[in-house]
């Protein structure tokens, strides 16, 4: 999807000819998986990071074009809004003091970034969803102008029969909302965490993936506000899913269950259960597998299968990570990157097929149950029953990450996993330490943002915080 294309709209023949080759790229997919010719090369790691860029009041300021232009960095592109951007970092061996080492290209990165926007009068901030965006901000005159996003919003709304799309979230408060495009979706900004792994073993850190979904986003949680109104304690999960609801097996879900034997079953049922968003052609040879991949990135699961292609050109598979937000800070970002890959290992290698256990069915209304009530939410967990997420985290899943940070051979020398150790013990996430800060600004968004945007600035983990 990060890709530019030509065409805004499509024809009959477009879909005709798109489904043909995609069902001949996942047929060569299959084949090429069966016999060996995915690569079995060790763990790697890569990042993503989505930011908003604000005004002086903390409103969106729709200028990311000028800063791509400033910058001229191909680590730092588009997204869907004029108000936000998204930083990467190269991939890393998944190794040594990697988490380290992408922090620091992380925050450099960063640093370049708002330097800037302060000299376009602006400043970036990292936060799931921006408490003070209006739903006039969220508007097609705000959409980044590129073909991709505006081919996008024209099909979802076919798709749709011209039907808006409609935000209803009951949380602390109630929101209702309707848009007649897909901008809701430039509400959510996230950290996504790229784990590369030997491919016969990639099902099991999917499968791991799902199932520790659940405790890594209570212990994460960094959106709390839409609209002005207090909803769940990671709105952005149910935000993304109605903004681009279609119809047709969802397309911003968990899955429809855990990987069998392959990551290739997944491709499976992007054939078998999707209709094409974008039927683009392209001249590539099928070996490029580009409308595979294509088809897969309007998908948008919560852990998301991806196929790449390692250096020697030898196709990989990797575990896109989708659920975490932006922020607080980079610290917070890579401790719960910590917590999410030590988790996912020892899941993964356990038995159990990555699943500890836990049925599908439960990682799903455990994930609702942790978006919703961050660390009050109440889980279920093999060996446990109902337990509180903190408890679960403190008591079983902590010594599990720190136990699979160190089978990966990964060093924790900043202490990522104490800071998480640390948030879940004082209750203080992101989204818990908003709230608190509103009822001490009296109600005022401004303030509380100015505040937010102070104690970022400072660089220090979220649970040091103060009101």
């Amino acid at each position: 999807m990060g890709e530019e294309i030509r065409a805004t709209g499509f024809t009959g023949e477009d879909k005709v000819r798109f489904r043909a080759r995609l069902a001949e790229e996942t047929e060569m997919a299959r084949a090429l998986f069966a016999a060996g010719k995915f690569s079995r090369a060790g763990h790697m790691l890569g990042f993503e990071v989505e930011t908003w860029i604000v005004d002086h009041n903390y409103f969106p300021a729709s200028i990311n074009q000028l800063l791509l232009e400033t910058l001229a960095n191909p680590l730092v592109v588009p997204e869907l809004s004029r108000f936000n951007l998204e930083l990467n970092c190269d991939p890393l061996p998944l190794e040594g003091d990697a988490l380290g080492l992408a922090h620091d290209a992380l925050t450099e990165v960063w640093r370049r970034c708002n330097d800037a926007a302060h000299r376009h009068d602006a400043n970036l901030v990292l936060i799931g969803t921006l408490p003070t965006i209006r739903d006039e901000d969220l508007t097609l005159a705000n959409m980044s102008p590129l073909n991709r996003y505006y081919a996008l919003n024209s099909e979802v709304l076919r798709m749709r029969g011209g039907r808006p799309l409609k935000v209803d979230i009951l949380g602390r408060e109630h929101l209702v909302s309707e848009h007649r495009d897909v901008m809701l979706e430039a509400a959510t900004t996230s950290f996504q965490v790229h784990l590369k792994a030997p491919a016969d073993l990639a099902h099991l850190y999917y499968n791991a993936s799902i199932a520790g979904s659940a405790p890594i986003l209570a212990a994460s949680g960094n959106a709390p506000f839409l609209f002005g109104k207090a909803l769940w304690e990671e709105t952005r999960i149910p935000l993304f899913e109605q903004a681009v609801d279609v119809p047709g097996p969802a397309r911003v879900c968990m899955g429809s269950g855990y990987a069998q034997q392959s990551l290739l079953e997944i491709f499976e049922e992007n054939l078998r259960d999707y209709d094409a968003l974008l039927p683009i052609h392209f001249e590539d040879e099928p070996a490029a597998m580009r409308h595979l991949r294509l088809h897969n990135g309007v998908i948008w699961r919560w852990n998301r299968p991806l196929i790449g292609f390692d250096a020697d050109g030898a196709p990989h598979l990797r575990v896109e990570h989708r659920i975490l937000p932006a922020g607080p800070t980079f610290v917070d970002m890579m401790a719960n990157a910590a917590l999410y890959l030590g988790l996912a290992r020892a899941l993964a290698v356990q038995g159990d097929n990555g699943t500890g256990g836990l049925s599908f069915e439960e990682a799903r209304r455990n994930f609702y149950t942790a978006a919703r009530h961050g660390l009050d939410a109440v889980l279920t967990w093999p060996g446990e029953g109902e337990i509180g997420a903190d408890r679960l985290l403190t008591e079983r899943l902590l010594p599990l990450a720190r136990q699979g940070l160190d089978d990966l051979g990964v060093t924790d020398p900043r202490g990522y996993l104490d800071v998480i150790e640390a948030r879940v013990r004082s209750g203080q996430t992101g989204a818990a330490w908003q709230r608190k800060a509103l009822d001490a600004c009296d109600g005022d968004l401004y303030a509380m943002m100015a505040a937010y945007c102070e104690g970022q600035r400072s660089g220090a983990p979220v649970h040091e915080w103060d009101l």
